[in-house]
């Protein structure tokens, strides 16, 4: 099969979470272990970092690849969902998998994957594992889809977990508290290897220290450990001065991701490396300093706060829950601008009467939806959208209503496009 045609056939034949919605969902880690097992069981063949959370476990995975990068270690980085190719979901070194070994794979595997009917999730975790074990990686970095305790992703016995922020975001399927939806990310956490939960939060920390508490798993949070103040901020990166206790680590740390919620993970980030060195990595100050500062050339991240046209200023950003939403709101507002312009798109069951009441009245928006089966209709946004007092255009298609929003915006006002990963996905500058 060519390349194109063996996409087709894994977004036809196995049922797709981004695509289908929780139908794709296939509770339990059965699927993903039966086909490990019949791989060799390459998620054995290297060592690993397991990171989950509601926000912020894409930029800290991409953080620590980073950093793994410039230390000198071989390393894998297994993230989802991708935004512009399904390459992008398996890195080596940064690079992305090459497409022959994904033709490779299918061709290869096609009677396996036909017998045990995974999900697409199942089959990428399963490939991932396949391409770092036969490009002889020495560590993963491997993000969780969704949750933790029945993720694919959760047959790691990692060297260390980590769990980012948590918010409300899938609670029909995590739960519909943030204490049960926390226990779920905790699911992550392995008998014995050390967890890190980047950020103290009152309503979720009791539920970690039972977690950890149950598996014998040393827990540290890293705001408790590591104080970061803003310094400076640029559409390009900013920088930090980072304290623990008395003393004063890096007088100054540039973080190449703009985004002002980077710095709820940061101290994860650097809690996360601490301990690695503990369990005896080799990652000097130089490695760190060189690795946060370079993320996104490193390591190809994108759609975080990420800058398209300065004239007028054009953002994109995945944010897409409500602790996501109000740290983009608080990052817009910090903005000066004559009128913000609002791209604006979400997915079916996304629960408007949490986000909207977020977003700024004085906006104008061009009211959108995402190329996916789960979009929720432009016109249907529209109108939840204005009940809500927000005024706007209904534009259905994504690089249309960016287009329509320069057409209106001036030299010194702001568009920001966001609402959904799969808008800024859309996105045909990116």
């Amino acid at each position: 099969m060519t390349y194109e045609a063996t996409l087709e056939y894994l977004y036809q034949t196995l049922p797709m979470f981004q695509r289908v919605g929780n139908a794709a969902i296939k509770k339990g880690l059965d699927n993903t272990l039966a086909l490990c097992e019949a791989l060799g069981n390459p998620h054995h063949q290297f060592r690993a970092v397991h990171i989950a959370g509601t926000n912020g476990k894409g930029s800290t995975s991409h953080a620590l690849a980073s950093v793994l990068q410039a230390a000198g270690y071989r390393t894998g980085l297994y993230t989802s969902p991708h935004l512009k190719n399904f390459t992008e979901r398996i890195r080596i070194d940064g690079q992305e998998i090459d497409q022959a070994f994904i033709v490779e794979f299918v061709a290869t595997h096609k009677s396996l994957l036909e017998r045990i009917q995974p999900s697409f999730f199942e089959t990428t975790v399963a490939m991932a594992f396949a391409a770092f074990a036969a490009h002889q990686i020495e560590v993963a970095v491997v993000e969780v889809g969704l949750g933790g305790r029945l993720d694919s992703t959760n047959v790691l016995t990692p060297d260390l977990s980590v769990i980012t922020n948590i918010s409300w975001d899938h609670a029909d399927l995590l739960g519909d508290t943030l204490p049960a939806i926390a226990r779920e990310k905790a699911g992550i956490i392995k008998p014995g290897v050390p967890v890190v939960v980047s950020e103290y939060q009152d309503e979720v920390a009791e539920v970690f220290r039972e977690e950890a508490g149950h598996r014998g798993a040393p827990l540290a949070f890293g705001s408790d450990v590591y104080h970061v103040t803003p310094l400076s901020q640029t559409l390009d990166g900013q920088t930090f001065r980072v304290e623990s206790g008395d003393e004063t680590v890096y007088e100054s740390l540039f973080l190449d991701l703009p985004g002002r919620y980077q710095r709820q993970n940061l101290p994860g980030i650097l809690l996360a490396l601490e301990l690695l060195c503990e369990e005896d990595y080799q990652i000097s100050d130089e490695a760190i300093l060189t690795g946060l500062s370079q993320i996104r050339a490193s390591t190809g991240l994108k759609g975080r706060w990420q800058v398209l046209a300065s004239s007028p200023l054009t953002i994109c950003d995945v944010g897409h829950n409500e602790g996501g939403f109000r740290q983009i709101v608080a990052q817009l507002q910090a903005l000066s601008y004559a009128q913000l312009y609002w791209v604006l798109g979400v997915v079916k069951e996304k629960d408007l009467t949490k986000i909207l009441p977020l977003l700024p009245p004085t906006a104008f928006y061009l009211f959108t939806q995402p190329s996916v089966a789960r979009a929720l209709p432009a016109s249907e946004l529209a109108q939840a959208a204005q009940a809500h007092g927000l005024r706007g255009e209904t534009v259905p298609e994504v690089n249309a209503a960016l287009a329509r929003a320069r057409q209106l915006a001036s030299p010194k006002d702001v568009i920001f496009v966001g609402g959904s990963t799969f808008v800024v996905a859309d996105l045909d500058e990116l």
